[in-house]
């Protein structure tokens, strides 16, 4: 008893303490309302101990305290997440009533704030029940101007706004019952939008912005989640949308474009909550972004595209703030404009996108015409001797540099019929005759515009900018200038004319190498992007360059070296000087004795140099003379097998990894000389393999294992077959212990490369198998078959893809019986249970049929090649019948030893036009990593997948016509009709 007095008392002396309170109510009943919580703490509050806590709660809410009352509101929405509302029907009635009660005003705003924290919680079995009884009270709320200021009325629609969102989410399932509860509601909320949006928007009165915020957001989320309401519905809340949002401009325009006074004060709503002129402005634009990519509301704006265009346009102007804090600060600059931050001029952006996808032509065209007529407005300020004129031109480039794909895409295609460069060319020219300290933004803009339509500006202005880049980065400008100018050059270089960019090299990388000493964290991130192509641009240099630059991007590197991102950028300029003509060995002699001395020690090393000192090496090996990496072996061999076997870093165990593969393939077969003693070394690359297949090992530090036994099976397979069966022993263990579906996968790359391996008699490899033993399965055959039929389709890259699906054919292609014994992972059950919830899922996981293994592997074969075939009719829509073209066996024709057991030769192959398609399907030629020379040294990457596969199906089909029938039975529709198209022709 007095237990249970005291937790009643502690609770109440939490109501009663002003600071803190929220905290404490939260924290008491988050630890003891309810035992089965993760955050539990003994005791729990019994039953009638919550009785009278609920009591006490309750009559607080009308506290004249804000603070408390928000507190009290905060501690009852946590308790109705356990009680209400069968265990506290008496809520919902106390808060209407309380709401109702108009003499009670500080009642009202406890109840409201309680029901906006209850809303934002509510589930599809509330909601319904909820509507009918709470709308009609918030709505005399909304619609009372009157007798409720708009903070109340505010909060009231933030309620609505919730009950939308649920019932938006319930509407696919219960269309009907959403429908009738909606509709009512929403014919009296259209009228009241409308009055809320119908006058102009205020200044300096955040309740009105905020108001109309919350309007929007309801607008918003019944755009999204309720398809079913009627088109005519919106087209009465149009011209006071319209109102507001033209309105708002003035207001946005003067205190935050123009920097009116006190227009960045914070201001905070009666909750404590944040309001933002701000804010409002981009809940204003996300709203018109969905109406014009709703195809149903889209043709209610239609006809106002070219002044929503328009007044877009001037709603990207720089605000005052913005010019203030990247004038102090370029690295923010750089930041915000990379990155697709909160903001009106990236809504803004989102906005005209749309429009360009939802009108096409014609959304371009008042595009085009809305920018002619800003940049002219702009020339009329400046001559008039606004000292603001050029945001608006800067917001017109910017606007046109958003969209830009769009623009040159209907450029190439004929729509645009205006002549586009000519506009750009005019525009920038103009600009750059404007004094850059006064105008440095615009200056950055124009550099920024030209790099973004580089293909349609006439060459001798290309060029021009070109220099005036080259110009500003060594001059003293201010920094926004400089940001434009290493823009502009980063896509200018690549692209420019040795006999214009030559005369300039030198002198724009000791600039480039100045400026690189004064930027810092974004900054740095585009300086070095720029002398990467300035590196790249002054390849016939490339002697004087190394000398100048490395030692400058080493030291970057090493003080960067933990940032991902700035060791990726100086790597990635140390690998372009490493490639330009003899470069490499001077740079390596550099590089060399102070990686290898970090390697030797690498406890004492700071975190993160061993890890980027392996990633620095394994760039330097990529396509590197012998020589080179003979001396990288010499220096490095031994130290980087220690730490893969001795480090616990799985990042430097990674790094490691790859350097040594890199290692591997850049030495070869006679890397294992190069110490005197083949044998031990292959002691040591085996004890490495051991090591990263160790079970007990977390996955992480085995995630590059896959490559480097790759390459040890594909340099040194007399060294390796003697351990084969202790290889593939040591994969299946790896494999049961593992938790990355990726370096899993890569594993099963490892035993299908050793099914080729034994591709004249793969029924050996199956017997192996089957006598190696896996925990929980009869055999390793069973545990990898199950693994591995399930794994396929999550395979990546071109070269393991082929190596898999063509090892499934050769298993396959034994007609061994003990294949037939194995049953797999077949079709997902499906249920009717409705929409799967967490809960739902763990207590009833996801169901599968078990299917015969040879089942299995046919299905997945006949799925590459209907994924093949797919592809190549989208490249070929209008010739069916070309999509398979015989073609002789010669031509691109299958290895031998690949289908041994296809006794029968297949003139069936596709045209080169399809075997480009399926490359595009499997991304063949687009890794740039070590794993190319796997590719170049395997001659299973000479194998043309959609042949093999034809050859397969078709030699199936001839040979053995029982199994094929059997095995096709098994098949989808899609599958049956990829397999029947290549038997057919």
């Amino acid at each position: 008893m007095h237990e249970s007095v005291g937790r009643c008392a502690y609770a109440h002396e939490c109501m009663c303490v002003h600071a803190d309170v929220s905290v404490l109510l939260k924290q008491f009943i988050k630890e003891h309302w309810q035992e089965d919580e993760e955050n539990f703490v003994h005791p729990v509050v019994s039953p009638p101990e919550k009785v009278v806590i609920r009591q006490l709660l309750l009559p607080s809410l009308n506290d004249p305290h804000r603070k408390i009352r928000t507190a009290i509101g905060m501690g009852i929405a946590s308790i109705a997440q356990y009680d209400w509302p069968e265990g506290w029907p008496e809520l919902l009635p106390f808060l209407l009533n309380l709401i109702s009660d108009r003499g009670n005003r500080d009642g009202v705003h406890g109840a409201l704030r309680c029901l906006a924290l209850l809303s934002s919680d509510l589930d599809d079995t509330v909601v319904p029940k909820l509507v009918p009884s709470l709308f009609p009270h918030l709505h005399t709320i909304i619609s009372s101007p009157h007798l409720y200021e708009n903070s109340l009325r505010a909060k009231a629609l933030s309620i609505v706004h919730s009950c939308i969102s649920v019932l938006g989410s319930m509407s696919g399932v219960y269309k009907a019952e959403t429908s009738s509860l909606m509709m009512p509601m929403f014919s009296s909320l259209m009228e009241q939008f409308s009055v809320i949006l119908q006058s102009p928007v205020q200044s300096e009165e955040p309740d009105d912005w905020s108001i109309r915020m919350e309007v929007l957001k309801c607008l918003l989320q019944s755009v999204q989640n309720i398809p079913s309401l009627p088109v005519t519905q919106f087209s009465v809340i149009l011209p006071p949308l319209w109102q507001t949002f033209v309105s708002s401009l003035k207001v946005y325009q003067k205190a935050c474009i123009e920097g009116g006074e006190d227009s960045h004060a914070v201001r905070y709503d009666s909750d404590g909550g944040e309001k933002s002129l701000e804010s409002f402005v981009i809940q204003l634009l996300e709203f018109l972004i969905t109406m014009v990519g709703n195809a149903r509301l889209a043709e209610l704006v239609g006809g106002n595209i070219k002044e929503l265009v328009y007044y877009t346009i001037a709603f990207q102007q720089m605000t005052e703030e913005q010019v203030r804090t990247w004038s102090l600060d370029a690295n923010q600059y750089v930041a915000d404009e990379d990155d697709v931050t909160y903001s009106c001029r990236v809504s803004g952006c989102l906005l005209l996108e749309e429009i360009i996808n939802a009108y096409g032509e014609e959304g371009i065209d008042a595009i085009i015409v809305a920018s002619q007529n800003r940049f002219h407005e702009s020339r009329e300020a400046k001559v008039a001797g606004s000292a603001d004129w050029w945001k608006l031109r800067e917001a017109t480039l910017f606007a046109f540099a958003s969209i830009s794909e769009q623009l040159l895409e209907a450029k190439a295609s004929g729509v645009i019929y205006c002549d586009l460069g000519n506009l750009i060319e005019q525009m920038i020219t103009e600009d750059m005759g404007t004094g850059v300290h006064e105008c440095p933004f615009l200056h950055a803009r124009v550099f920024f515009i030209v790099s973004k339509f580089r293909s349609l500006i006439n060459q001798r202005t290309s060029e021009q900018f070109l220099y005036g880049a080259v110009q500003a980065i060594a001059s003293d400008v201010p920094p926004p200038v400089k940001v434009g100018a290493c823009k502009a050059l980063s896509q200018l270089l690549p692209e420019s004319k040795q006999d214009v960019i030559q005369p300039h090299i030198m002198g724009l990388l000791l600039s480039l190498v100045d400026l690189l000493r004064q930027a810092s964290d974004e900054t740095l991130h585009l300086v070095l992007e720029t002398l990467q192509a300035a590196v790249k641009a002054g390849h016939s240099q490339s002697t004087s360059i190394e000398p100048i630059i490395s030692p400058i991007i080493l030291n970057v590197w090493a003080q960067h070296v933990s940032d991902p991102f700035i060791s990726i950028d100086a790597v990635e300029v140390l690998e372009a000087i490493k490639n330009a003509p003899g470069c490499i060995r001077p740079l390596v002699s550099r590089i060399l004795p102070t990686i290898g001395s970090i390697l030797e020690k690498p406890k004492l090393q700071p975190i993160g140099l061993v890890a980027g000192s392996l990633d620095l090496l394994t760039m330097i090996l990529k396509n590197a003379p012998a020589d080179v990496v003979k001396a990288v072996f010499e220096t490095c061999f031994n130290t980087t097998i220690q730490i893969i076997l001795e480090s616990d870093d799985h990042g430097e165990m990674q790094n490691a990894t790859e350097c040594l593969a890199a290692i591997l393939s850049g030495g070869r077969q006679e890397l294992l000389s190069w110490e005197g003693d083949p044998g031990h070394t292959m002691k040591k690359l085996l004890d490495v393999a051991s090591r990263l297949l160790d079970p007990n090992l977390e996955s992480s530090g085995s995630l590059f294992v896959g490559s480097y036994i790759l390459q040890l099976i594909l340099h040194y397979p007399s060294e390796m077959s003697p351990h084969t069966r202790e290889l593939i022993a040591a994969i299946v263990r790896r494999m049961q212990s593992c938790e990355i579906a990726g370096l899993k996968s890569s594993l099963v790359v490892i035993l299908a490369r050793l099914v080729h391996l034994s591709a004249a008699d793969v029924n050996q490899f199956i017997n192996l198998m089957l006598n190696i033993p896996a925990n929980g399965y009869g055999n390793s055959l069973t545990y990898v078959m199950s693994e591995w039929t399930k794994l396929q389709g999550e395979v990546q890259g071109a070269y393991q893809i082929k190596v898999t699906t063509t090892a499934l054919a050769l298993l396959l292609s034994t007609r061994n019986e003990e294949l037939a014994k194995i049953s797999v992972q077949g079709h997902l059950i499906k249920s009717d249970a409705g929409i799967k919830t967490r809960s739902k899922a763990k207590f009833a996981p996801d169901q599968w049929t078990l299917i015969p293994l040879p089942a299995k592997i046919f299905s997945l074969l006949a799925d590459t090649l209907a994924e093949i075939q797919e592809q190549v009719l989208d490249e070929d829509d209008d010739n069916e019948d070309s999509d398979w073209e015989e073609v002789s066996n010669s031509d691109g024709g299958l290895p031998q030893d690949i289908i041994y057991s296809s006794t029968v030769p297949s003139n069936v192959g596709p045209s080169v036009e399809h075997l480009d398609a399926m490359a595009k399907v499997f991304d063949e030629g687009e890794d740039d990593s070590y794993d190319d020379d796997l590719t170049k040294i395997d001659p299973l990457n000479e194998i043309k997948l959609v042949d093999f596969l034809t050859a397969f199906f078709s030699n199936l089909s001839n040979n053995d016509r029982s199994l094929f029938d059997h095995l096709c039975q098994s098949l989808s529709v899609s599958q049956s009709a990829a397999v029947e198209k290549v038997l057919r022709k």
